[in-house]
């Protein structure tokens, strides 16, 4: 194996550099997502973008699952690959890989299936902008084995060490997503089918890409179609770690269907804004994001190797680091808000609903950058589910307060950015009260994962 080993040497030095490429390959991400909102936006009107923009929390559904699960295969990887065990690192990437590819192409099967209960019903989508949304997802949907598939690979990859192969692979989905949206929607103004149907090649892409280059670079990934071994246990294994990764993203993706579901209630014009002003969120998350997927690595790593101390050290490392970057990242949101919003061809009343979105949460995602990369620790010591418990309790306390407050004279309508004080503030409480307690610290659970080898 030629992997990057982050068991030796300064912890924050590792977590920086493996951290720094996971961090600039979620920024490409999320500048092609941007790029899609600008493009539907400009050249197919705020309809359109409304469409786009309301599909956000349902599509979020797909890769909760695709994250979480990949998610839960890379820690697996990484014990072992901290423990050096070359085998059940090949083992566990076989029966990763086939379980993940199937949960895509199970995922674009349900998804064609339930959209238009689910966007009627469920996110409660306007009548005006329900036939575009239903437009958008379907084409969407058809590329989710593209994502499943590249988030597996991609895991697996980071799984051992190599963060920076990602970056590459989402420069390539992103400049292609990029000429494709430019072609698709602004030149043959195919609308919302041609932002979907770039996103689907760019993702296929980045899915090709990712598979070469782990074949080639890493001969311990190198498989023949015969020589994909499906082990029931191994697939168990990932499921149990990454359930609690996977349903975690998923209480959010319902949490944001809820919300959501608020805002459309407000109307179009509320809707469009809350489209540019999630999107603008997004990369005041970033930050936190890496660290906890960097944090996840770098424990089960130190784990494997049985070097459970350089744990506390990186994590305090990491959460500091995660505060200095997101502080910057908002400072430059507050200063430069009507600059962005300015680029979506928003209408007066949706900028103005925009524009005290993005400098409320400016302020209020910070407390974000203080405990979410606390969840890789918990994740990499098999304690998944305490990441699920916050994830419960800061969403929970974010639908409540908005359903309680949206019509209220203290809050009304801003309550779809001001919820975050009371969802965020909550997790914070509960993720440091468990870490500082050092119960994920416990042996057994991580003894549990790893096992020996005769029990594989």
């Amino acid at each position: 194996m030629t992997g990057k080993s982050m068991t030796e040497g300064t912890p924050w030095k590792h977590i920086l550099r493996f951290a720094i490429p996971v961090l600039a390959g979620s920024l490409l991400q999320q500048l092609y997502n941007t790029v899609d909102t600008i493009v539907v936006g400009n050249f197919s009107g705020e309809t359109a973008l409304s469409a786009v923009g309301t599909t956000g929390s349902f599509t979020f559904l797909f890769l909760a699952l695709a994250t979480g699960f990949s998610a839960g295969n890379s820690v697996v990887v990484a014990q072992h690959y901290g423990a050096g065990d070359e085998k059940q690192v090949r083992a566990n990437a076989s029966t990763g890989i086939l379980l993940i590819m199937g949960m895509g192409l199970v995922a674009t099967i349900v998804g064609l299936l339930i959209s238009r209960p689910a966007y009627t019903y469920l996110v409660g989508v306007p009548e005006e902008f329900l036939e575009l949304t239903l437009q958008y997802f379907s084409v969407y949907a058809i590329g989710l084995i593209f994502q499943f598939g590249y988030n597996i690979f991609s895991s697996i990859l980071r799984a051992v060490g190599d963060s920076a192969a990602t970056l590459y692979f989402l420069l390539i989905s992103s400049v292609l997503n990029i000429i494709l949206d430019l072609i698709f929607v602004a030149g043959f103004q195919w609308g919302v089918v041609g932002a979907a149907l770039a996103t689907d090649i760019a993702q296929a892409g980045s899915f090709v890409a990712a598979y070469i280059y782990m074949t080639r670079k890493y001969p311990v990934f190198r498989f023949k179609l015969k020589e994909f071994t499906w082990d029931s246990g191994l697939a168990k294994k990932t499921m149990r770690v990454g359930l609690p990764i996977a349903l975690q993203l998923i209480i959010v993706s319902f949490g944001l269907t809820f919300i959501q579901r608020a805002v459309n209630g407000f109307g179009q014009t509320m809707t469009a804004s809350f489209t540019v002003g999630y999107r603008i969120e997004l990369y005041m998350n970033l930050p936190c994001s890496a660290f906890q997927t960097t944090l996840a690595t770098y424990t089960g790593q130190n784990i494997g190797a049985g070097k459970p101390e350089r744990v506390k050290k990186g994590a305090r490392q990491a959460v500091m680091i995660s505060f200095l970057l997101t502080l910057c990242i908002s400072a430059l949101v507050w200063l430069l808000a009507e600059n962005i919003i300015g680029l979506f061809k928003l209408s007066e009343q949706a900028t103005v609903y925009c524009n005290a979105h993005l400098k409320t949460i400016a302020f209020i995602n910070i407390i974000l950058a203080l405990y979410i990369p606390l969840f890789g620790v918990f994740q990499g010591t098999n304690h998944g589910g305490a990441a699920t418990f916050v994830a419960v309790g800061a969403l929970g306390m974010r639908v409540i307060s908005t359903y309680l407050f949206r019509y209220s004279p203290l809050f009304g309508h801003t309550i779809i950015w001001w919820n975050g004080l009371f969802g965020f503030g909550t997790g914070c409480l509960i993720t440091w009260t468990y870490y500082l307690s050092n119960r994920w610290q416990k042996k057994s659970a991580i003894e549990k994962q790893m096992g020996s080898n005769e029990s594989f």
